[in-house]
C-alpha cells in the first residue's frame, strides 16, 4: 500500500486536513450512527480512495482474548487457561462494523511480521494475520497491543463530507493514548488533546 504524506492543519479538530492516517477521529456528540457514538478512531490509512480505521474505545463484550485464540485454533482450551493473566485479559474491541468476523492488531513499532505488518507512523503498526495472535500467546508479541474484530471504512471522499458536516473533530495520536487499557477514558483524553472539555462540547451541542 502507498501512502501519501499526511497534510496537518493550524487548528487540529476544527477542518478537514487532506489526510488523517495516523490521527485520531473523535465523534462529536450530534453523532447520528450508535455504532460509532462517543467513538475514538485510530486512522489507518487515508487517501483520495478512502479511508480505512479502528475504533479504539469500544470493547466487545461476547468473547476474551482466550476464546477468541481457541476459535481462530492458535490453542486449544486448555492452553488458554494456562495464559499468563495479562494476556488471558487482554481486551477484545470492536474495531467498527465492516468484516467483523476479522481480526485487526494495532501494536507497537518493535514488532514486525514479513509481508503483513504496515507501519503506520513511527510508533504504531497494524498486522491483521494469524500469526501476531500467535506471537503474542507465546510471548513473543509487540510489547503493546491493540486487538480489534472488524474495522471502520469510508468510500472516496464519504470521510471528507463528514467532516465538513461537523460528524468528527480529529486529533493527533500518541502510542499512550492508543494503547491505554483504560478504554473508558480514551474519549475524554482524545478531547483533551486539542484543548475540549466533553461536558462543554456536549452543551454547546445542545445549543446548537
Amino acid at each position: 500500500m502507498t501512502r501519501r504524506p499526511t497534510k496537518r492543519v493550524s487548528r487540529p479538530g476544527l477542518s478537514a486536513p487532506s489526510y488523517l492516517d495516523g490521527q485520531l477521529l473523535i465523534a462529536m456528540p450530534s453523532m447520528r450512527d450508535p455504532r460509532f457514538a462517543g467513538s475514538v478512531i485510530y486512522m489507518c490509512a487515508h487517501s483520495g480512495q478512502g479511508a480505512m480505521g479502528l475504533i479504539i474505545n469500544q470493547k466487545a463484550r461476547d468473547i476474551s482474548f482466550g476464546e477468541l485464540l481457541v476459535q481462530t485454533r492458535v490453542l486449544k482450551d486448555a492452553s488458554a487457561l494456562r495464559l499468563p493473566p495479562p494476556i488471558r485479559g487482554m481486551p477484545v474491541h470492536v474495531g467498527g462494523p465492516v468484516d467483523i468476523e476479522r481480526g485487526f492488531v494495532l501494536h507497537s513499532a518493535e514488532y514486525a511480521a514479513d509481508n503483513s505488518t504496515m507501519a503506520i507512523d513511527d510508533g504504531v503498526s497494524l498486522t491483521s494475520t494469524i500469526d501476531i495472535l500467535r506471537a503474542i500467546a507465546n510471548g513473543r508479541g509487540p510489547d503493546r497491543a491493540l486487538l480489534a474484530l472488524g474495522y471502520a471504512g469510508w468510500s472516496a471522499g464519504q470521510l471528507e463530507r463528514e467532516l465538513q458536516a461537523n460528524g468528527w473533530l480529529h486529533c493527533e495520536a500518541t502510542p499512550e493514548l492508543v494503547f491505554d487499557v483504560s478504554i473508558e477514558e480514551k474519549y475524554a483524553r482524545a478531547l483533551s488533546t486539542i484543548g475540549i472539555d466533553p461536558a462543554q462540547l456536549v452543551s454547546e451541542a445542545g445549543h446548537a
